[in-house]
């Protein structure tokens, strides 16, 4: 018997009313998926275009233009947009940002790495040279400096950011007679600095600088050492080719030696930055912080808590050197760790 007219029309009516709803529900829910997925890759992509670009001027041993210099401080601390942009594509499910991601991290481990070399001098120990570095901040951790002198007795001290006030107040009563050899750049704010020592100090050139850096040569029992303390300009925006400028002056002075020597300071650089590590390649310097396995160790700020910040200020030495151990101390009133580095100079 054929269906009635009726009941076809009565059963499609059921259909179109049973299936509206599903497909109301669902279509709004696929299209809000694709959205976050978009916006999830395009927010992956940002990060590791960033990345990539800071990453691809590190390769290309490079410095870069700003902001590439200032993030390159903190190269380790890429990996952090790095494994978020990596997170945002799983989710998105976009397979090209993944293999990025993953290549980006690899990128980044090998980067991670320690630059320089690690061995040490193995000659016949001529003395021991304890080295203390510290920028007090426009003087402020004047006193804390002093405490620390105090408690650690170290021969050699190389003080930045140390004005008139820094100056005279080292050159009081104990420190004078602990310290009778100084060489210093008597100005006020950051540009004043100061070299202190136990051993006999001759005159040597000052490299020139917005900011004052002394130089020495140390007589350490018959043996010559050239001091050299180091605190070029940060490399703010604008600033960078002052910057490079400066750690280019300092780069000369250490092609130019021709004995031992020790580079220490606030070098507003870090193993990451070109700049810094053709000081190293061209006076054949090592850090001792390296040669002491601490080199990824942070400096700056003083403030940031536990392995956050970056190194930034070094002690550098020449092939007569070795490195017995090296400690990153927190003074008060100042925005750097000071470097006390324990080294012997052998022959």
């Amino acid at each position: 018997m054929p269906e009635s007219p009726t009941k076809g029309r009565a059963l499609d009516q059921r259909h179109i009313t049973d299936t509206a709803p599903d497909a109301l529900r669902y279509a709004p829910r696929g299209a809000g998926r694709r959205r976050v997925h978009r916006a999830g890759a395009w927010a992956a992509g940002l990060l590791l275009a960033g990345v990539s670009a800071v990453v691809g001027v590190r390769a290309a041993d490079r410095d870069g233009i700003t902001p590439v210099p200032q993030l390159l401080a903190f190269l380790p601390w890429l990996i952090v947009p790095t494994v978020a942009a990596l997170l945002l594509a799983l989710l998105a499910r976009w397979r090209t940002g993944m293999v990025w991601g993953v290549a980006a991290l690899g990128a980044l481990a090998w980067y991670m790495e320690p630059y320089g070399s690690t061995s040490g001098a193995t000659g016949v120990p001529v003395s021991g040279v304890r080295v203390l570095a510290s920028n007090v901040q426009f003087g402020r951790g004047t006193h804390a400096l002093i405490d620390t002198i105090t408690r650690h007795d170290p021969d050699i001290v190389f003080v930045e950011e140390c004005d008139y006030a820094c100056q005279d107040t080292l050159a009081r009563d104990s420190l004078k007679t602990a310290y009778p050899y100084r060489r210093a750049v008597r100005a006020g704010g950051s540009e004043g600095s100061l070299i202190l020592s136990v051993f006999p100090l001759k005159a040597a050139p000052a490299v020139a600088g917005t900011m004052g850096m002394p130089g020495a040569v140390a007589d350490v029992r018959g043996h010559a050492v050239r001091l050299q303390l180091v605190h070029p300009m940060p490399p703010l925006p604008g600033q960078v080719g002052v910057w490079r400028t400066e750690l280019g002056r300092l780069r000369g002075v250490a092609a130019a030696r021709d004995g031992a020597m020790i580079m220490a300071g606030d070098f507003n650089a870090t193993q990451d930055h070109a700049a810094f590590r053709r000081i190293l390649d061209a006076g054949a310097l090592r850090d001792a912080a390296r040669i002491d396995g601490v080199s990824r160790t942070p400096s700056w700020p003083s403030s940031a808590p536990g392995p956050l910040g970056t190194q930034i200020d070094h002690v550098l030495v020449s092939d007569g050197f070795s490195a017995e151990a090296v400690r990153f101390l927190r003074l008060a009133e100042t925005d750097h760790r000071a470097v006390l580095a324990d080294l012997t100079l052998r022959r």
